[in-house]
């Protein structure tokens, strides 16, 4: 059971966080949620995905810095920007397997404050990412997949400006809604990038920014973010239930498309149609790569991500994953909303995370 739920602010990178070290973004939160439980019964463990962090034990780090003590230790997960909601699916496993009764999970990541990273050589190579594929294999940059992604299932430029339009206005207008699951950190006590009055003529009059005459842009993409996001998982107690959890493997080259076969075979496992779900919530990197993936799914857009998505408010990749836990434990638990929830991410590499969670 998810039990509580927070996350802090989503910064810009390069912004309002921009100082911020994973530590400082992940650790108040921590805090906040151990508050919350108000129990005396000990955290087994802090599991926190993070993707371009400085090494070593972000968890470990965050949790001592959180004052859980020296008994509480820590797990860094790296699932790329599933990383978040796998850290939550672990901690999930960990209580049903009866290793331990309470476990803070989620994500953390400073894109402001992540190392630059080289290949040795003279001189060295700076690079941006690992990579998600060896040599010999498919490994686009994520923009041009989404564009490919895009074309293959005729998703017009029209149609991802209108989805980004809607992401803008829907994390604006339910804003108060959300309020309730954020920690201000750093002096800021809003995502920082929904624009009100973004329409999709606007947005329509953005160049391709991945590939000549391609339908990605700046504006139906996702933004470059700070941001941390934490739930308690325990058993025994009123909330969000996680029923089960998928991860499957794809085609390198459509990595925005590999959650269509775990979100598939989560469903046919429990004996779900996509139409049986109300609540979902898919981090959305892409327009096109998320309507892609809707329409493959035959999920309906408008139980997706109704105080907008990622493109709307940033993508802190590390911790987008549990973003989504913490914006269906909002949506399902605190509006006391639908009965059945799902969160999805789109994975580098060409893997998919799902997970299944029902109000309880």
């Amino acid at each position: 059971m998810i039990v509580a739920a927070r996350r802090t602010p989503i910064g810009t990178a390069g912004r309002a966080l921009h100082e911020l070290t994973v530590t400082d973004l992940a650790a108040p939160v921590l805090r906040v949620v151990v508050n919350e439980l108000g129990t005396s019964q000990p955290v087994n463990d802090v599991i926190l995905g993070n993707c371009m962090g400085p090494g070593g034990n972000v968890a470990r780090v965050a949790a001592l810095a959180a004052g859980l003590g020296p008994g509480v230790p820590g797990l860094t997960v790296d699932r790329q920007c599933g990383s978040g909601l796998e850290a939550i699916n672990l901690a999930a496993g960990l209580v049903r397997a009866g290793a331990g009764d309470l476990y803070l999970a989620g994500g953390v990541e400073s894109a402001s404050t992540a190392p630059l990273r080289f290949w040795p050589g003279d001189p060295p190579v700076q690079y941006s990412r690992a990579p998600f594929a060896p040599p010999g294999t498919p490994d686009p940059g994520m923009g041009a997949a989404a564009d490919r992604v895009a074309a293959e299932g005729g998703i017009s430029r029209e149609r991802q400006d209108a989805y980004a339009a809607r992401s803008h206005a829907l994390a604006v207008t339910g804003f108060d809604d959300m309020r309730a699951e954020l920690v201000p950190v750093g002096g800021l006590d809003h995502d920082e990038r929904p624009r009100a009055r973004l329409t999709a003529a606007r947005l329509g009059r953005l160049p391709a920014a991945f590939v000549p005459g391609g339908t990605v842009t700046a504006g139906n993409s996702c933004g470059v973010s700070d941001g941390a996001a934490v739930v308690a998982v325990t058993h025994g107690v009123p909330g969000l239930r996680v029923v089960d959890w998928q991860v499957s493997g794809g085609d390198p080259a459509r990595p925005g498309i590999a959650l269509v076969p775990a979100v598939r075979a989560l469903l046919d496992r429990n004996g779900l149609l996509a139409g049986d779900v109300g609540a979902v919530e898919i981090t959305e990197a892409f327009a096109g790569q998320v309507l892609a993936c809707l329409d493959l799914l035959g999920i309906d857009e408008k139980v997706v991500c109704t105080g907008g998505g990622a493109i709307a408010l940033g993508h802190p990749w590390g911790a987008s994953g549990a973003v989504l836990m913490v914006r269906l434990f909002t949506r399902m638990v605190l509006l006391d909303g639908p009965a059945l929830g799902l969160a999805a991410c789109a994975i580098g590499g060409g893997l998919g995370v799902a997970t299944l969670v029902a109000r309880s």
